[in-house]
C-alpha cells in the first residue's frame, strides 16, 4: 500500500483558513438577509453605488459559499492553488463588501478588515510547506 502524503497546515495559512471559513459563513448569512428583504438591511438613497438588494443578496450567498468552500479546502490541503484562490476571492469578498457599504456599513467594513488579513496572511504565510 502507497504511503499517503499528509499536509499539516498551521501557523499564517491555518489563520487565514479559518477567517475564510468565518468571513464566508458571514458573508453566507449577509446575502441570506438580503435576499429575505429582512429590516436588518437599510437601503440608503443618493449613493454612487445603487444596485438591486436582492441582487446583491445573490451575489454575497454565491460568494460566501465559494469563499467558505476555498477555506475548507486551504485548511486540508494547504496546497499553493488554495492559497491564490483564497486571495483571489478575498479580493473580491472586499470589492463587494465595499459596495455593499451602503447597506450595512458597520458589518461590510468589518469584512473588508477580514479579507485584508486573509490576503496578508495568505501572502505572508509559510511558503516552504506549500505544496503544489
Amino acid at each position: 500500500m502507497a504511503a499517503r502524503k499528509q499536509t499539516v497546515v498551521g501557523g499564517w495559512t491555518a489563520f487565514a483558513g479559518v477567517l475564510m471559513i468565518f468571513g464566508g459563513a458571514m458573508t453566507l448569512l449577509e446575502g441570506v438577509s438580503a435576499i429575505a428583504k429582512d429590516n436588518l438591511i437599510v437601503t440608503t438613497h443618493n449613493y454612487v453605488f445603487s444596485f438591486n438588494l436582492t441582487g446583491w443578496g445573490w451575489i454575497h450567498l454565491i460568494l460566501g459559499i465559494v469563499i467558505l468552500l476555498a477555506g475548507v479546502a486551504l485548511l486540508a490541503t494547504g496546497a499553493l492553488w488554495a492559497r491564490v484562490i483564497g486571495v483571489v476571492l478575498a479580493g473580491l469578498g472586499a470589492l463587494a463588501n465595499f459596495l455593499w457599504i451602503p447597506y450595512y456599513p458597520f458589518w461590510a467594513l468589518v469584512l473588508i478588515a477580514i479579507d485584508i488579513f486573509i490576503i496578508w496572511a495568505l501572502c505572508a504565510g509559510d511558503h516552504r510547506h506549500a505544496v503544489a
